[in-house]
């Protein structure tokens, strides 16, 4: 009795193994004749039985299984990642078939990736590029630009994710760099090793050499720091940018970032020195100077900001605001004037002062007209800065001037 319950029992898997056999071999003949569905309700009858089959045929259904879900290519995101986890049970038979599909992935998976960004999907772009690197990790590249380029469409928490991923295995992208010179063209071409010295050897190249290219961790960690920002997380971003500083000490956008961090925190002084700090690297950066000013008038020192102003202007002549700054300055200056000028009496010493103040008041006006008048000349379209001059001329009594400056103002808004 317990001899016929052993055969039985032997039947019976022997009929579960060619069962699984044959289910296996259809999906295989599926596959090669591109039928991916047939493929797929094969493999389905064997995933029920997967715990009792041998480890080989294991192997065999999770590469069989991986092929069906790419689909060479056809296969969506979600597929690819079932693929991936698919790929990762192969164990000992089936692994050179399975690295040869990974390759395969790889670079069918980087075809779609350039292709969108070449369209500026970046945000596709950067999920094929992630899925690169996870098929081949060792290819750090494909993750930085994964991050990258989710950044281009303002995925920050992804980007920080895959920032902080950078971070963690210590990517820095310096790489050595062949290049040399094309003879017909005069430029300089970056080419792999064999190609550059093919090259040179056939004469259509020369001055051949090497160099090590940049790292690329000062710019992660400015990322980062810049992505704190946005998000309005201040404190995380001044962490983020003192490391991203230690990295790249005289990086000067750097120190103008964390400087527009702190004026957004409203540290009104740690943001001007940093501004200095910044003006002694690029002393003839107007932009730096132009920043200054507003810090200078924003702080109530009218005299430097002037003087930053004019430093502005003699580094751009066209820089726009900084003469309309300028003016706005002088014209700040008004509301004591007239202040004065209502506070007086009737008296013939008040009458005096009235029109020395006038005086003042009309002189004031004057040294701004300058400076609106040039920004006109920058911007002809500029309607703050055509009222302002339509009204001085009316204060000043320059009646053909006022009218011409009225019908220009009038023509802007029409437009």
């Amino acid at each position: 009795m317990k001899k016929q319950i052993i055969i039985a029992l032997a039947l019976s898997v022997s009929a579960f193994s060619f069962s699984q056999k044959k289910e296996l071999k259809a999906a295989e003949k599926a596959l090669k004749g591109n039928n991916y569905a047939e493929a797929k309700t094969a493999l389905k009858d064997v995933e029920a039985l997967l715990p009792t089959i041998d480890d080989k045929y294991k192997a065999q259904y999770y590469y069989l299984n991986a092929e069906a879900l790419y689909a060479n290519g056809a296969g969506s995101m979600n597929d690819i990642d079932a693929a991936l986890k698919s790929l990762d049970n192969v164990k000992g038979d089936y692994a050179s078939e399975s690295s040869d599909l990974k390759e395969t992935m790889v670079n069918g998976i980087l075809k779609k990736g350039n292709k969108s960004y070449e369209g500026k999907d970046f945000s596709t772009a950067s999920k094929y590029f992630e899925k690169a690197y996870r098929l081949r990790s060792k290819d750090t590249l494909f993750l930085y630009y994964a991050a990258a380029t989710a950044v281009n469409v303002q995925e920050y928490d992804r980007a920080l994710t895959l920032y902080e991923e950078l971070k963690t295995i210590g990517y820095t992208g310096i790489e050595k760099q062949f290049f040399a010179t094309n003879v017909e063209t005069g430029e300089e071409e970056v080419l792999d090793k064999g190609t550059r010295d093919l090259y040179v050897k056939a004469k259509s190249h020369s001055n051949p050499g090497e160099r090590m290219t940049e790292s690329k961790k000062p710019e992660i960690v400015k990322n980062v720091a810049l992505i704190y920002i946005s998000e309005g997380d201040d404190e995380k971003a001044l962490g983020a940018m003192k490391e991203a500083r230690a990295e790249s000490p005289d990086d000067i956008n750097l120190i103008l970032s964390e400087a527009n961090i702190h004026y957004k925190m409203g540290n009104t002084d740690k943001f001007k020195a940093l501004l200095e700090k910044a003006t002694q690297m690029d002393p003839n950066n107007p932009e730096l100077q132009y920043n200054l000013g507003v810090i200078a008038s924003e702080s109530g020192q009218p005299e430097d900001a002037k003087a930053y102003y004019e430093k502005t202007i003699s580094l751009n002549p066209e820089y726009i605001n900084a003469y309309i700054n300028l003016a706005a300055l002088i014209l700040s200056t008004e509301e004591v004037l007239i202040k004065e000028m209502n506070g007086l009496g009737s008296s013939k010493k008040d009458d005096l002062r009235y029109d020395e103040l006038r005086e003042a008041r009309q002189n004031l006006y004057k040294s701004a007209v300058p400076y609106l008048t040039k920004a006109l000349e920058i911007d002809g379209k500029n309607v703050s800065a055509a009222k302002t001059l339509m009204n001085i001329y009316s204060i000043l009594g320059e009646t053909a001037k006022h009218n011409d400056m009225k019908a220009k103002v009038e023509a802007l808004e029409a437009q």
